[in-house]
């Protein structure tokens, strides 16, 4: 862990990472992606949600299914699934007290909007802290884990590779920025989806909380 000392680019998936997954708040935005499948194709939940899952495991992400297949405007289905009241998830004091204690640049890299990327900091309490996001729409619409999100989000934030670290909730996201030199981190969880790969090694720590894993990392800092 001591080579994490000298990494200059923090860089945070959003969603089950920063916050815990079992908080249960992505089940919010997942439940208003159904809805919005249900009402545009006039069909059931159970339908809407074949579907939804389909296009995920196919596309990534639901969107890429149905901008694909549907020609569904992105900005329209982004503004209803993440239009959810989240206000019940607590603040994260020492998640927020640790994240203060990093001087590099932290970003936010994920599949989501940045009016989520927003929602979730504020509500978390660690709005503020972040040098940037990099949300779907800077992806151009195409998701982790396709190689040309990681390349833009390089780009956009002038990063180098070899001194970052990606943590993230989803194994198979972190083997292309393994392959473009960075440091990757998987924040252990039970989903299936999330946990598939999670053995490849392409992925350097293995972590059970983001906040007492960044813990470690300061003190080793200041040491």
């Amino acid at each position: 862990m001591k080579d994490l000392a000298d990494i200059k680019y923090w860089i945070f998936d959003l969603d089950n990472t920063l916050y815990s997954g079992q908080t249960q708040v992505f089940s919010e935005v997942d439940k208003k992606m159904s809805s919005f499948i249900s009402k545009k194709f006039n069909v059931d939940l159970v339908k809407a949600k074949e579907i939804q899952k389909k296009y995920f495991y196919e596309y990534g992400t639901t969107l890429s299914g149905l901008m694909n297949h549907d020609n569904i405007d992105p900005q329209e289905f982004l503004e209803f699934v993440h239009d959810i009241d989240i206000s019940w998830l607590p603040k994260d004091e020492i998640l927020k007290e640790e994240l203060i204690k990093i001087k590099e640049k932290k970003i936010i890299f994920t599949n989501g909007s940045h009016a989520h990327v927003e929602n979730v900091t504020k509500q978390l309490g660690i709005d503020g802290l972040f040098d940037g996001a990099f949300d779907i729409t800077d992806a151009n619409y195409v998701p982790k884990p396709h190689l040309d999100p990681y390349q833009k989000l390089i780009e956009k934030f002038d990063l180098d590779p070899n001194q970052s670290i990606l943590i993230e909730d989803i194994a198979h996201n972190l083997e292309q920025a393994k392959n473009l030199g960075m440091k990757t981190c998987w924040l252990e969880n039970e989903e299936v989806f999330a946990k598939k790969d999670s053995d490849k090694p392409y992925i350097d720590y293995k972590i059970k909380n983001l906040p007492s894993f960044l813990q470690e990392i300061n003190i080793l800092k200041n040491n």
